[in-house]
C-alpha cells in the first residue's frame, strides 16, 4: 500500500522519487528520528505517513477526521507467520525461540504491537470518528492480477519491488534489518501460514478468531464486507 499511495502520488512514476527510498518519502510515524525515519525539512502537502501504531497511540487530528486513513487488514494466521520471519532479522525485536512460542506470544498478545484482535477491533470501533477507507491485502493481491498493465499496479506488484531499490528496504541498515538473517520483502504470498502452522495450531487459532471477533464484520481468510468500507 505504501508503494501504491507512492505511486499514485507520482502519477506512476516508479523514478519519480529521486533515488529516496519508500521509507524516506512516506516515512514510518513510530520511528521518526531513527535511522529508517525522514531526516529534512517538514514533508509538502500532500504529508504521507505509514504506521503500524494502534488506535490509542495515534494522534488526536487522525481521530478528528483532519486526514485521510487507509487500513489495510490481512489474514492474522499469514499475519503471524510474516511477523515471526521478520522477528529472526529486526534488530529492536526479540529472535522467536522457536515458532510454537511465537505462536502463543502472538495470540497473547505478548509480541511488540499488542494483539492483531485488539488492534483491529479498536479500529473498527472508532470508524465513524475518522476518514477510514478499510482495505484487505488479499484483495489488493488478488486485484493486481485482473488489472491491466497499468504502471501503478506493475510498479506495486511484489516481484517488481523486490528489485526496486526504492521499495524493498535494502538500503536499511544492519543496525535496523539484519539482511543476512532474513529481508523485509519475503514472499508476499496468500495462504503461507499453512506451511508453519500444524492442524491444532490452525483449529486452535479458529477458535480463537471466533471467540475474539465475534461481533466484527472482519472475516480470517482477509475478506472485508462492505458493512466496513466506505
Amino acid at each position: 500500500m505504501q508503494q501504491i499511495i507512492l505511486l499514485i502520488e507520482s502519477k506512476g512514476k516508479v523514478k519519480a522519487s529521486s533515488g529516496q527510498s519508500n521509507s524516506e518519502r512516506m516515512p514510518w510515524i513510530e520511528v521518526q528520528g531513527s535511522e529508517m525515519a525522514f531526516v529534512g525539512a517538514p514533508l509538502s502537502s500532500p504529508r504521507l505517513r505509514v504506521t503500524h501504531l494502534p488506535y490509542e497511540l495515534i494522534t488526536t487530528g487522525l481521530r478528528q477526521k483532519r486526514a485521510k486513513i487507509i487500513y489495510v487488514a490481512r489474514n492474522p494466521k499469514d499475519v503471524l507467520v510474516s511477523y515471526y520471519h521478520f522477528h529472526h532479522c529486526a534488530a529492536m525485536l526479540e529472535t522467536p525461540k522457536d515458532f510454537s512460542d511465537f505462536f502463543e506470544r502472538f495470540l497473547d498478545g505478548r509480541v511488540y504491537g499488542n494483539t492483531w484482535f485488539e488492534h483491529i477491533k479498536t479500529y473498527y470501533s472508532h470508524r465513524d470518528d475518522m476518514k477510514i477507507l478499510y482495505v484487505t491485502y488479499e484483495d489488493m493481491i488478488q486485484r493486481a492480477h485482473r488489472q491491466p498493465d497499468a504502471d501503478v499496479v506493475e510498479h506495486a506488484k511484489f516481484h517488481n519491488m523486490m528489485q526496486n531499490p526504492c521499495a524493498n528496504y535494502r538500503q536499511i541498515p544492519d543496525t535496523v534489518i539484519n539482511q543476512k538473517r532474513g529481508s523485509f520483502m519475503r514472499k508476499g504470498t496468500i495462504g503461507d501460514w499453512k506451511n508453519l502452522f500444524s492442524v491444532a495450531q490452525s483449529e486452535r487459532f479458529d477458535k480463537v478468531f471466533q471467540e475474539k471477533m465475534r461481533a466484527s464484520p472482519f472475516h480470517l481468510n482477509g475478506t472485508c464486507p462492505r458493512s466496513c468500507q466506505k
